[in-house]
């Protein structure tokens, strides 16, 4: 063999040997986003309502955050933040307004830095994914049952499938198929347990007959409380629809009274109960719609957490577990009855706090809890940290490692920002902004309706 190839050979065994050792010393990053899931509807932050003992696994090999918030409570503008590292305010996205793709994302720069990106699931935000290797996702909120996805390439319809099997199914086939050459990110993104909260049936039967405990507030007067909420429209009581608690509609109706129907919170209903049908009104019906409602969205969260025990599973068979962090949060948190309310986008503790839990093996000390405060805009420099990527000037988050491996920096924060621009919006829930720090809140709602504008107390 010539020198001259000799040389070459040499030169570019060495350069595939640095960019496998490379690979082999970066961590694979696994994103796991749910949509609405609640952090007291998980175990390991003490749910009374279920176990979830997949995301409970991650508390117990890894770290699990008792203080993460959102900074807009709404699907959308939650994306956009977590992508960009920066506020509603400065991403552009403060409602449900596209996003604009050119931006610069945690996706982009992780894979000019090298990674191997894909993202699969719930994307929405209006436009395609970009700085994404491989995206499949969902149309808008995409649906339960018979799901579309769509990809750079193509539009697929999983007929007879549930859509969380599916995700997890493409996330899998994404880690089996990416190059062995790269590092890999991966933002899996559930539709559950949004709204309608429709469970596959296994997991419907076991609910089916589940008492589920209401909580403390559930029949919050809120006799103190600012007039805002007195306006809100997402109460248990008289919002949830004939959808929701899936009852069927009569015969004989037109599609749009069909549709009307469906959307009609029904303020009596007959059931059975020893055998007779018995009509259900007043508090009797508002506490038979809490359970329905329940049911359905703890066993959407079911499915959430056996589908996790699967990849994990995956993980450990191929080999991966110890080189890959995983992350397991959801976009906001959720109400789960608290003070009589079923969705989100007030700044009270259910809707804001985020559950936010995380392993990575020989790095971060398992079973530990962390209560440094922490906001989905630090998301994407904590990726750009583990990856061994420079901070970014334009995100406005911080990388949490430091505080992850707890050694959190003398001037890490100690209270946070909050705003939510939607008015009326869904559920006539009025805009607002407010402070939290460790102990006390202020919420500041900036039109005034009637009587006081602003709510303050102390952290419970």
């Amino acid at each position: 063999m010539a020198v001259g190839a000799r040389l070459l050979m040499a030169v570019f065994g060495s350069a595939l040997a640095s960019a496998g050792a490379q690979s082999a010393s970066r961590p694979n990053i696994i994103y796991i986003m749910s949509d609405d899931h609640a952090a007291h509807a998980i175990s390991a932050y003490g749910s009374r309502v279920n176990q979830t003992p997949n995301i409970d696994r991650l508390a117990r090999e890894g770290a699990l955050l008792t203080n993460v918030f959102a900074t807009n409570s709404i699907c959308t503008p939650c994306r956009a933040a977590i992508l960009t590292g920066q506020y509603s305010h400065v991403n552009g996205v403060t409602m449900f307004n596209r996003f604009d793709s050119n931006r610069l994302t945690v996706a982009r720069l992780l894979q000019q830095g090298g990674y191997y990106t894909g993202i699969i699931g719930k994307w929405h935000l209006g436009s395609d994914p970009q700085g994404f290797d491989t995206w499949n996702i969902l149309p808008g909120q995409g649906s339960y049952w018979n799901p579309i996805f769509y990809s750079a390439a193509s539009e697929t319809t999983y007929t007879g499938r549930y859509t969380t099997d599916v995700i997890t199914d493409l996330g899998i086939a994404f880690i089996r198929n990416r190059p062995r050459n790269k590092p890999f990110f991966l933002m899996l993104h559930h539709k559950a347990p949004h709204r309608n909260w429709q469970p596959d049936s296994a997991h419907a039967a076991h609910f089916h007959d589940r008492w589920i405990p209401e909580p403390e507030t559930f029949w919050d007067d809120y006799q103190t409380r600012t007039d805002a909420l007195h306006e809100n429209e997402q109460r248990i009581s008289r919002n949830i629809t004939n959808s929701d608690l899936k009852l069927e509609p009569p015969p004989g109706l037109t599609p749009a009274e069909r549709s009307a129907w469906l959307n009609t919170s029904p303020d009596s209903v007959v059931v059975e109960h020893d055998g007779k049908p018995v009509t259900l009104k007043g508090d009797e019906l508002t506490r038979w719609k809490y359970q329905r409602y329940m049911q359905d969205y703890l066993a959407t969260v079911q499915s959430v957490d056996d589908n996790i025990g699967r990849l994990l599973a995956y993980l450990d068979s191929a080999g991966l577990a110890r080189n890959t962090i995983v992350i397991y949060t959801s976009d906001q948190g959720f109400f789960l009855g608290d003070h009589g309310l079923f969705d989100k986008r007030f700044m009270y503790e259910e809707s804001l706090r985020m559950p936010f839990l995380v392993r990575w093996p020989g790095r971060i000390k398992p079973g530990i809890k962390i209560d440094a405060m922490a906001l989905n805009v630090d998301f994407a420099p904590t990726f750009l940290d583990a990856a061994g990527l420079p901070p970014n000037a334009q995100m406005q988050g911080r990388s949490l490692l430091p505080v992850l491996r707890g050694r959190a920096p003398t001037d890490w924060r100690t209270a946070m920002y909050y705003r939510y621009y939607h008015d009326p919006g869904h559920h006539n829930t009025r805009q607002h902004y407010g402070i939290r720090t460790m102990t006390h809140k202020l919420i500041y709602f900036g039109r005034k309706i009637s009587g006081s504008c602003t709510t303050c107390g102390t952290i419970p």
